[in-house]
């Protein structure tokens, strides 16, 4: 729990049905027409207790995202084949979802919010750092001998996180062989 939360200890289950009912508006209507009322509404709690816990929907959207609760199977790199054509494909399908006009304003805002709270800001670098699934993919293709054991997994992962990031803050998707770019640059000197 972060230091600008007061009062009430957080109840669990309004907890999860505040992300929920984030996630499930956020697919209907699209963030800009996302409201702390609408979010209340749906997750059967007051304004108040939202506001308790977030200042602002950016940081609730923030935390659906990161715990996993919106967008979850995009964030998931594929084991599907060697790791240079699963992160290609991955990273490639992941640049297009994230500059996409849909789903843009989220990252955009998700961005934002790490910038003014510090707790999300560590969230996200847990999420994408040494905490992260692309952490974990990179370490698999390690044990599977197709990345060098000297590769620093946590810095080729942020280096992808920072590529996409500048691709929202941007807005623009790039040439279409970016990914794979991207992918033989950082990686490529470390693949077995």
């Amino acid at each position: 729990m972060n230091e600008r939360r007061r009062g009430a200890v957080r109840s669990e289950a309004a907890h999860r049905s505040i992300l929920e009912a984030t996630a499930a508006l956020f697919a209907e209507k699209g963030y800009d027409h996302l409201t702390i009322e609408g979010i209340a509404a749906r997750a059967h709690v007051g304004k108040q207790t939202i506001y308790r816990w977030w200042p602002s929907k950016a940081e609730v959207v923030a935390e659906c995202v990161l715990e996993g609760v919106l967008l979850p199977d995009q964030f998931m790199p594929p084991a599907a084949g060697h790791i240079r054509d699963d992160m290609i494909a991955w990273l490639g399908s992941l640049m297009e979802f994230v500059t996409g006009e849909e789903h843009a304003g989220l990252f955009r805002s998700l961005v934002a919010a790490a910038m003014d709270n510090a707790e999300i800001g560590r969230m996200l670098r847990a999420k994408l750092g040494d905490e992260s699934v692309m952490v974990r993919r990179l370490q698999h293709a390690v044990d599977a001998g197709e990345v060098r054991a000297d590769a620093p997994l946590f810095d080729v992962s942020e280096a992808f996180a920072g590529f996409l990031a500048l691709r929202v803050l941007s807005r623009e998707r790039g040439e279409s062989d970016a990914a794979e770019r991207m992918v033989d640059a950082v990686l490529g000197p470390y693949l077995a």
